[in-house]
């Protein structure tokens, strides 16, 4: 438990109780069928290595530092939080300098990490039945959740969301799981493949919330926004006129002008790291993943018809719709230097921090390609 003053921030533990309580039960399999899913995705996990070293160009020896876990979504739920408080740990540290005495200090105590704690597993819930795989980047070593030594990650496969999804788009089921572990492991070989990229994220996040110039309390009324949306405790008549939250996500919340500069930055990175993913995963399937383009066009329709507007409220307030249009526009950029200076070209985007497209041009790839494949090269 982080402590702020005398009173508990967070409760962790508390915050993983409650998302695993809260969490939607996964989809009806026998015991069979879960070990089974459970095998094919290590497998198809390990094959994934070699196909998308082979499309990409990007050599590695170094997969091995980074296990892969296929978790539930309880799994998944303990490793984000385990996560979450690696990384926040400098913010929740100078929150707890800013709280000092001040007039925040009183109703922060009254609050309590257990309403947090909560409130964040409460999120957690409504994110841990929704996310198909993931690297983490920053993940810290326990003994139920190994990770790579030397500040290596770990690649995780939510089993049973990837069973849910595969059997709401109708699809078959092998190539679906396949297809998945290929964009995963993209993020796991642009990983260890370059190895400034954990360290440069790592100090642009660590800049960011170092900038972080807001009050305790701030922070906490806008968790307990998100929570009482999921809970649809959220008064009728304050979404905006489309009908949407009209609010700003958390992560708006808290910038300030060097943040805004910081987090440019940063939408420039996670654009292109999920948009070669989505660029490799389409440019491997038609190889080994026979019905690659029904799965994606499904999978195209589906992030398309979006959801409820309780859904759609929470994605804004997370900064979820975001992400979406990460995977849209780096998919666009990389596509787009790829045809104008073949792989090999466009592989230069991981010489150095200097050569990182900058969010302008993620959205005009030229530019990138203008500055980075200079006439005289």
């Amino acid at each position: 438990m982080t402590s702020i003053g005398g009173a508990e921030m967070v409760d962790w533990n508390l915050a993983v109780a409650t998302a695993t309580r809260l969490v939607r039960p996964g989809p009806e399999v026998s015991k069979d069928e879960a070990r089974a899913v459970v095998a094919e995705l290590r497998r198809h996990a390990k094959s994934s290595e070699e196909h998308v070293r082979s499309f990409t160009g990007m050599g590695t020896e170094d997969t091995h530092d980074t296990p892969v876990l296929v978790v539930d979504r309880a799994g998944w739920i303990k490793a984000n939080v385990a996560g979450f408080r690696e990384i926040l740990k400098p913010l929740l540290e100078k929150m707890q300098d800013k709280r000092g005495g001040g007039p925040g200090g009183a109703v922060l105590g009254a609050v309590g990490g257990k309403v947090t704690g909560v409130e964040l597993g409460m999120l957690l819930s409504f994110l841990a039945s929704r996310v198909l795989g993931q690297y983490e980047t920053f993940a810290p070593a326990t003994r139920a959740l190994p990770a790579g030594a030397n500040g290596g990650g770990r690649l995780l496969l939510v089993a049973p969301n990837i069973v849910h999804v595969e059997r709401e788009l109708d699809v078959d089921p092998h190539d679906f799981r396949l297809w998945v572990c290929l964009h995963e492991e993209t993020h796991r070989t642009q990983f260890t493949a370059v190895p400034w990229l954990r360290d440069h994220l790592e100090g642009e996040i660590q800049s960011f919330l170092g900038e972080t110039d807001v009050d305790p309390m701030t922070v906490l009324e806008r968790i307990r926004e998100a929570a009482q949306s999921f809970a649809g405790g959220r008064p009728e008549g304050e979404e905006g006129e489309d009908g949407a939250d009209g609010g700003r996500s958390i992560v708006e919340l808290v910038q300030t002008p060097a943040q805004r500069e910081i987090l440019a930055r940063l939408t420039a990175v996670m654009s292109l790291l999920e948009g070669h993913a989505d660029f490799v995963m389409d440019g491997v399937g038609p190889d080994v993943v026979p019905s690659v383009e029904e799965i994606r066009e499904k999978f195209k329709e589906r992030r398309a018809r979006g959801a409820s507007r309780l859904d759609q409220a929470l994605r804004k307030l997370l900064g979820l719709d975001a992400k979406l249009r990460q995977y849209r526009d780096g998919e666009r950029f990389v596509r787009a230097v790829v045809q104008e200076v073949g792989m090999d070209g466009f592989n230069r985007v991981w010489t150095s921090p200097n050569t990182l497209p900058t969010k302008a041009e993620i959205a005009k790839p030229a530019d990138w390609v203008a500055r980075v494949h200079r006439k005289g090269d």
